[in-house]
């Protein structure tokens, strides 16, 4: 076999190869019209330097051309856009536009394939790899300067805002605390000091004798407190609304109770109790001051009358001892249940104070995923499973197990593939893995002919298929912890229909004897969990050696 046979041969496998590997990457490649071509001045440019691309159009003279405006041409930043030129030939016109694009950062790109609309049919470009290289700086010719020397910086200013989200709602959590706690307190002392209607008149009285109010001269005081401890003592055993009631209108309703029968009050007893009551509203309302022996004459009264009223009271009918236990165990049901919804409102009122600090201070999506958790926390922190997949095998760690698609080998390239296979977990514009190995036939490739440049080529373009624009692409040698050596290309793209979303991309590929390794990785950007992920991912990667790969 001659050279240029052999060449020839060679040339012929990687075409074929090259348009197998866009099949196996969901290319569904558009047909672009003999009309429309493009081209640049350059491949490979330096950081800022200008690359002239060209879109050449031959069209009639009668057709509407279009060209692309603004910034299409993303990763890489249109300059300059430079008029038409058109020239005849051939009973056509030939339009040519160019524009002046560059680059401020090193790497790998790919000039996006760019439209142009033909009266109304639409023709696409074909996609451009441009290589921007970093600028050379020579140290050995380049000026030193000394080391600043260490600077005395002030303490930042204390962030007392921050201090007060901390403190704010637990001081506020304190007092809430403090206040049912206070009140709880002081509603069970009342209890526990509270005595039998007469037991407590009879204790009061006494008390009062005990106060130097008569010595002071002051009657109304005096007064008052004798007409309250018999008006609470009358609203406990006889009729509760007493204390609300004026003199008369107790005396009234005292009358009212004796002529129903609900009591056996003497008459005199009704009105010794209306002669003081009566005596009381002159020192109360008229300050009139009355002698000491007759304040302590009708303190001597107000017992009696207790004293009187006590014993007239009848004792309680079994009816009546039935349905106050029956009004007991409500009320007692009714503290229960108070309680239990004091201690919800506590409970409640934790858990939004702990919901709002851990909100101020960690964030409020974190604070969310650490209460409901989400799909992405889920993957990460689950147990993840570790699997080979295809042939030559692909050892890898994921979240969940990849699932095999179907892929039939086009019937033009069963000469050139043995067999390939593919498996994918996961959605493309949230989180999303892909494994693809090939094995080729031995008698139509040689190892040279497997080119990883143009796999990533095939690679990029089922990104474009899958509706990726603007890919920002940069390449590196990769290395598995065996030593395994091969290409890793990583950037960014966006989507055509969701241009608001920015989605990165990183792809791993190898190639063996006779075989091809292509992990995928595609995940958005910014998305919790997906880079520590993505990484995880890729340092998990092993790789089968096949029988004769060096």
């Amino acid at each position: 076999m001659t050279r240029g046979t052999l060449h020839i041969k060679h040339e012929l496998s990687r075409n074929i190869l090259r348009a197998f590997l866009c099949v196996l990457l969901w290319i569904t490649a558009q047909n672009v019209s003999a009309q429309v071509r493009s081209s640049v001045d350059s491949t490979s440019i330096k950081i800022g330097e200008e690359i002239q691309y060209t879109i050449e159009v031959v069209a009639d003279t009668t057709d509407l051309v279009v060209f692309p405006k603004g910034q299409t041409f993303l990763p890489l930043e249109v300059i300059e856009s430079y008029k038409i030129d058109t020239t005849y030939e051939q009973a056509k016109y030939r339009l040519i536009k160019k524009y002046g694009l560059t680059q401020f950062d090193s790497g790998s790109y790919t000039i996006p394939p760019q439209r142009v609309v033909i009266n109304e049919r639409t023709a696409a470009t074909d996609s451009l790899r441009i290589e921007v290289r970093d600028v050379a700086v020579d140290t050995t010719q380049q000026k030193m300067f000394d080391i600043k020397p260490a600077m005395d910086v002030a303490d930042a200013p204390y962030d007392f805002l921050k201090v007060l989200y901390w403190l704010l709602p637990f001081l506020l959590l304190l007092a809430v605390l403090g206040y049912v706690f206070f009140r709880r307190k002081k509603r069970k002392e009342a209890e526990v000091k509270q005595l039998p209607p007469y037991e407590e008149a009879i204790v009061a009285l006494k008390a009062l004798d005990h106060s130097d109010l008569l010595k002071q001269n002051r009657s109304k005081e005096y007064y008052s407190q004798l007409t309250e401890i018999v008006k609470r003592y009358l609203d406990r055993e006889v009729d509760d609304a007493a204390l609300e009631s004026t003199s008369d209108e107790l005396i009234a309703r005292l009358q009212l109770h004796k002529d129903a029968g609900h009591f056996d009050f003497d008459t005199e007893t009704i009105k010794h109790l209306d002669d003081v009551l009566k005596r009381a509203d002159l020192v109360k309302f008229a300050k009139m001051q009355q002698a000491t022996g007759q304040a302590e004459a009708d303190r001597k009264t107000i017992e009696s009358i207790i004293t009187e009223t006590h014993e007239v009271i009848p004792e309680p009918s079994e009816e009546e001892l039935l349905r106050n236990e029956a009004y007991a165990e409500a009320a007692r049901k009714e503290a229960r249940s108070r309680k239990r919804k004091r201690l919800i409102g506590i409970a409640v009122m934790v858990v939004l104070v702990t919901i709002t600090v851990s909100g101020v201070t960690q964030g409020w999506g974190t604070m969310w995923e650490n209460l409901f958790g989400t799909e992405m926390s889920e993957l990460a922190k689950g147990r993840w499973i570790k699997s080979e997949y295809g042939n030559p095998a692909v050892i890898i760690e994921t979240p969940e197990v990849l699932v095999r698609k179907e892929l039939s080998v086009p019937d033009e390239v069963k000469d050139v593939v043995s067999a390939s296979q593919y498996f994918e977990f996961g959605n493309k514009d949230v989180f999303y893995i892909s494994v693809n190995t090939t094995t080729y036939n031995s008698k139509m490739i040689e190892d040279e002919d497997m080119d990883l440049d143009v796999a990533l080529e095939g690679g990029l373009k089922g990104i474009e298929a899958l509706g990726g624009i603007n890919i920002v692409t940069k390449t590196e040698e990769f290395s598995t912890d065996k030593g395994i050596t091969g290409l890793k290309a990583y950037g960014e793209f966006e989507l055509s229909d969701k241009k608001d979303k920015k989605i990165e991309y990183e792809m791993l590929l190898f190639k063996q004897n006779k075989g091809l390794q292509i992990i995928t990785i595609i995940y958005e950007k910014d998305l919790k969990h997906a880079e520590k992920m993505k990484e995880r991912i890729v340092r998990s990667v092993e790789l089968e050696i096949m029988e004769g790969a060096s």
